[in-house]
């Protein structure tokens, strides 16, 4: 099968959120296994972690910790109105119905890592 090369829009905000969670996840916690059972999803794990670790110039930042919570504060936001509290898993979303629509793909795309490195 020829392989066709897939292109994803993130928002900078995105790309530096999803960043630091990969690099948690990955790196920090040690659970990608935990997290991920089949080892055939983490080609595409690594690949998108390489290729925000090679595009964002934040995370060798000094004030990273600042930088990657106010990218969070501003997608949460967008997501819920202006929520300032973090989500958290199994979290109602009821206040949020955006993030319904979103999960749904109806939304539309909203798409256009201290780390101790």
């Amino acid at each position: 099968m020829d392989e066709e090369a897939i292109t994803i829009n993130l928002t900078h905000d995105q790309a530096f959120v999803l960043s630091d969670w990969l690099y948690r996840v990955m790196f920090q916690s040690d659970d990608l296994e935990g997290i991920v059972h089949d080892r055939a999803v983490w080609s595409p794990i690594y690949a998108i972690s390489g290729t925000l670790d090679k595009t964002l110039s934040e995370i060798f930042m000094p004030d990273y910790g600042s930088r990657v919570e106010a990218a969070k504060e501003r997608l949460r936001a967008d997501l819920y109105g202006g929520a300032d509290e973090p989500t958290t898993p199994g979290q109602d979303t009821a206040d949020a119905p955006r993030a319904h629509q979103i999960e749904r793909g109806t939304a539309g795309n909203h798409g256009e890592g201290d780390r101790g490195r």
